[in-house]
């Protein structure tokens, strides 16, 4: 599968949601109530009347369990998100199993679940490293900003194929809820496409294309 930079799934979030004819706005809210507003969010994105005092916990999602791979594939597969067709899932049987997550509504945009023992680990790439003009510049402001994607770090890893790639990643007990899971899931994708926003300014030009 040929890999693409963040920039390219940010190029397509931005059309997808133009296309949809909405709008973006920013809010200021205090950090505990980030599940909420990306709940609401969601809710004011489709086209029909929406009762927001009546949304309701997708049935089941808040039941406790240690999750593996093969599990938590199936408890997603069941939630909205896959069901609806914002976001497809895939197993990848190997050794260690994972998830392939594809998230159509983010230009489809490639995340991957692990379960590594007592965490999951929910991560995305950003670029390779060999995108960013200034490495030292960038990887200073990136540990200077790192509070404005709650919930996601930004780490760098080296590929299967040996080419070293930033990427950003998030964390959560392998005993969380699934409505956990799934709020890590999209916030997630949400900070991968807002990283590209904040530091597209430390990218090649031929990066950004």
């Amino acid at each position: 599968m040929e890999s693409k930079s963040s920039a390219h799934y940010q190029r397509l979030f931005r059309q997808r949601l133009r296309e949809q004819g909405l709008v973006k706005k920013e809010v200021w809210i205090l950090p505990e109530h980030a599940p909420l507003l990306m709940a609401f969010e969601r809710k004011l994105r489709q086209p029909h009347s929406v009762k927001l005092a009546s949304m309701e916990k997708e049935e089941g999602m808040s039941m406790p369990q240690v999750w593996t791979a093969q599990a938590l594939y199936d408890a997603l597969s069941a939630v909205e998100l896959f069901k609806g067709g914002q976001a497809s899932i895939e197993l990848i049987q190997s050794s260690d199993a994972s998830l392939h997550v594809t998230m159509h509504d983010y230009g489809d945009l490639p995340l991957f679940v692990a379960v590594f023992g007592e965490q999951i680990v929910v991560e995305g790439l950003l670029w390779p490293a060999a995108d960013v003009r200034d490495s030292a510049a960038f990887n200073e402001q990136v540990l200077r900003t790192h509070k404005l994607f709650p919930l996601s770090s930004i780490g760098l890893e080296t590929l299967p194929d040996g080419q070293p790639c930033y990427t950003m990643f998030g964390a959560l007990s392998s005993a969380s809820t699934l409505t956990d899971v799934v709020f890590e899931i999209e916030l997630l994708a949400d900070n991968v496409i807002k990283a590209t926003e904040a530091y597209e300014g430390f990218l090649k030009a031929d990066a950004k294309e």
